[in-house]
């Protein structure tokens, strides 16, 4: 047995047992949806950072830097300043607001079918996109580091989805919480372990460290070429740069609070001073993080270099193989594993997102009207739930491959919360006469712009050469029909402006008239869901 196949499983034992201690704790509906709102302010910080810092980040934002230098330190700029718009303007109206999920934000002014159904539709959405870019960093990761143990690309997707299944159904929030908390403090372990080596190696002296940076020689179209990775323009250039970056920085900003598997841990806390305090402590941490992962992207890019990273697995292993250049098999092992760990408790944490929200929106207050027929259905239903899910995501993570970026593919899942489920919860807790049309006009336009454009953007769209097979073959041999990447520069005003539209056409004095109310709730906590599981 490999030393990365050996930590990784001691890690699942450590996790397995915290499922096993929480399954005996979630015990109805709080317990299972919200931990039964216990989770201290440090503990949810450590859970939402931990919950923020996926694959994606580890994995492919580290691999976009080493590959396009300043253009991929653009990403970790925009994960860390998203969260000043969580904590100005969404965690404490949200915690106040809502009980389980974003549906419960909408629904309190609004007629709660429509918006509930959308509500949902969207965060299985999210919750999905996250997820498949997940399952692909897990098996790229096996395919590369795990083949002396006989584990490839397929039967590491499907274990992921196998463990994360578990974690939720048996485990529930509280589970869920404490994986990520674990999993927050081995990442951030891991980086700055890295970070010292990587600094070490130049002495400790930063001019030396970005004078190479500013150096970095590699291929391209088979011409060696030396560019300078701390300048602008390696990703996003003429003619389309300035556009897709500003693209990039309003699904940033936005995205980050329109995300459900964020919004659902504002719901584990006691109160809003306590949701605050919590989006305080995963600022820190996850500023110190992405500080990290830019000193070990252009770290990787000079001591591995472009084309290594390349030819030995993509944009997804230039950590790992950065870990390999720095300490040799054994902090290969140690990274792989915590990469892995990454993977289950992300994976687990969007699960059950969107298993609360089908089962809450969905199930419990359309289908039956807010009212259980039975007891304990909801959380019956959410087990389901979880279970159709993973099953979608681990098919559609089989047929792309090893080698899609999982940057990319999170942040598509990213557009989709800042065009469809910001513009929503914004709009209806600051805008009185904000209406259910137009929460369904938003949420509606900000979904199908957000998947029409991905679809005919280069993305999804290209014409590759004869030798370009698997997962880096574009889905759609033509040119793309939209010129951006990142496709928020229109998804996001258009989910605004259908928003604003739709709440002109259509008059509804009951929304108007609950405005007042909702505003005291929102800013003292009155009437707010405070007590544990019932």
């Amino acid at each position: 047995m490999s030393i990365s196949l050996g930590i990784f499983l001691a890690f699942v034992g450590s996790t397995l047992a915290i499922t096993w201690w929480a399954a005996r704790r979630s015990h109805g509906s709080s317990a299972y949806f919200a931990a039964g709102r216990r989770i201290t302010s440090w503990q949810n910080g450590f859970a939402v950072a931990g919950d923020f810092m996926s694959a994606a980040s580890f994995l492919g934002v580290i691999g976009l830097i080493a590959l396009q230098g300043f253009d991929g330190f653009l990403y970790s700029v925009g994960a860390f300043a998203a969260f000043v718009t969580v904590l100005l303007i969404v965690a404490e109206p949200l915690r106040n607001i809502g009980k389980y999920t974003m549906g419960d934000v909408l629904a309190y002014r609004m007629r709660p079918r429509p918006v509930r159904a959308l509500a949902a539709i969207s965060s299985l959405m999210t919750a999905t996109f996250y997820m498949i870019a997940q399952m692909v960093g897990a098996g790229a990761l096996a395919t590369l580091l795990l083949a002396d143990s006989g584990i490839r690309y397929h039967q590491a997707v499907i274990g992921v989805g196998i463990l994360m299944m578990i974690y939720v159904i048996f485990g529930g929030m509280l589970a869920t919480t404490w994986v990520q908390i674990v999993k927050a403090m081995l990442l951030s372990a891991c980086a700055l372990v890295l970070t010292v080596l990587v600094l070490r190696h130049f002495q400790f002296h930063l001019g030396d460290f970005f004078v190479a940076a500013s150096q970095v020689a590699y291929h391209r179209n088979a011409a060696a070429v030396t560019s300078d990775f701390m300048q602008p323009g390696l990703r996003y250039h003429a003619p389309h740069g300035s556009l897709d970056l500003i693209s990039l920085s309003l699904i940033f900003a936005f995205g980050t609070a329109g995300l459900p598997h964020i919004l659902v841990k504002f719901y584990t806390v006691p109160d809003a001073k306590t949701a605050r305090r919590s989006v305080v402590w995963a600022m820190i941490l996850i500023g110190l993080f992405y500080v990290m992962t830019s000193i070990l992207g252009l770290g990787a890019a000079i001591l591995v270099g472009p084309d290594h990273i390349v030819t030995h697995g993509g944009t997804n292993l230039a950590a790992p193989l950065l870990a390999q250049a720095l300490g040799g098999e054994i902090f290969l092992a140690v990274v792989s594993a915590v990469a892995f760990a990454t993977i289950l408790a992300v994976v687990a944490g969007l699960m059950i997102s969107a298993a609360t929200s089908f089962a809450h929106d969905f199930w419990l207050n359309i289908v039956h009207k807010g009212e259980e027929k039975r007891p304990g259905e909801s959380v019956l239903v959410a087990r389901i739930a979880a279970l159709g899910v993973g099953a979608v995501s681990i098919a559609i993570a089989l047929a792309l491959g090893p080698g899609s970026n999982v940057g990319i593919l999170a942040l598509l899942g990213m557009a989709v919360a800042a065009s469809a489920n910001f513009p929503a919860i914004v709009l209806s807790i600051f805008w009185r006469r904000f209406n259910t049309a137009g929460a369904v006009s938003g949420l509606s336009v900000g979904m199908l712009a957000t998947l029409i454009l991905i679809v005919i953007g280069p993305n999804t769209m290209g014409i590759d050469s004869p030798g370009t097979i698997g997962a880096a073959r574009h889905l759609i041999q033509a040119n793309p029909w939209f010129p951006y990447e990142n496709v928020g520069v229109i998804t996001v005003p258009l989910g605004f402006l259908a928003a604003i539209m739709g709440t002109f056409l259509g008059r509804e004095p009951a929304a108007e008239d609950r405005f007042d109310e909702l505003i005291v709730r929102a800013t003292t906590g009155f009437g707010a869901e405070k007590t544990s599981a019932h």
